[in-house]
């Protein structure tokens, strides 16, 4: 009973249950053969043993909070690496750690693409970034500064090492929004606006790079929608450049 117990603590998951499951298999086998007296997992409930995790979101910004956002980012004095890097966070939806480490080799600008290499990604598989013209104007803007390295925002203190990871939250932080929103919630946001607008709930999950969680879909489903991707990716910065100025587009309007 020390494993069930552990592993409760541990939540519930696929493999917690698979476990369980052959530890019942265990004790019916002994039981079955006499080895022991009494199953004790005969009454077992999984559902009251194995508690599911309670996610926890990261806070993130509303969209008639851009306005304000983008403005102190366009007044911040921090440090441009940091700048650049976020707007870019904002222009892609990537995760900061994939920003943070993007190399030059990535890039392939001419065809408006980001490869992000599957080494570097979450669920261990390439991801295909397309970039608007605002995200390119981003890249291009750090040939000056890190052009002859290898990363393209590498740490202005340590150059041969990326951005660190408290770098984000903590320029968000001096500017107004510590325990309000963090770098990572910019994809709740492009999400939820991208999902309001009309766009493909398929196309918004390939673009953040989420794996598909119905397995039978998977298997039938495995395009990337770059096409379409590269429409919302022009779509989103547009509308990231409306709330810049402070402009009210319909959003029918920006998706038309």
């Amino acid at each position: 009973m020390e494993v069930v117990k552990k592993i409760e603590a541990r939540g519930a998951g696929e493999i917690a249950m698979r476990v369980l499951q052959r530890i019942k298999a265990i004790y019916r086998y002994a039981t079955t053969h006499q080895h022991i007296d009494r199953n004790p997992m005969g009454d077992l409930v999984p559902s009251e043993i194995l508690k599911p995790r309670r996610v926890q979101h990261r806070a993130a910004l509303g969209p008639a909070d851009l306005p304000e956002f983008l403005s102190k980012l366009d007044a911040y004095q921090g440090d441009p690496h940091t700048v650049h890097a976020l707007r870019l966070l904002m222009l892609t939806a990537a995760r900061p750690g994939e920003i943070r480490s993007a190399c030059w080799t990535e890039f392939d600008l001419a065809a408006k693409l980001w490869r992000i290499p599957a080494e570097r990604m979450k669920m261990r598989t390439e991801h295909v970034v397309p970039l608007s013209a605002q995200a390119i104007a981003v890249v291009e803007s750090m040939k000056p500064m890190s052009g002859h390295r290898d990363l393209v925002f590498p740490s202005p203190f340590y150059p041969s090492k990326p951005l660190s990871e408290n770098t984000f939250n903590s320029a968000m932080a001096r500017m107004g929004y510590k325990y309000l929103a963090t770098a990572h919630g910019f994809r709740a946001l492009f999400s939820t606006v991208a999902n309001e607008a009309g766009w493909n709930a398929d196309a918004i999950e390939r673009q953040l790079a989420h794996a598909e969680r119905d397995q039978v879909r998977a298997a039938y489903d495995r395009g990337s929608r770059l096409p379409e991707r590269v429409k919302l990716m022009e779509w989103w910065a547009n509308y990231l450049d409306s709330r810049r100025v402070g402009k009210v587009v319909p959003l029918h309007q920006l998706a038309a």
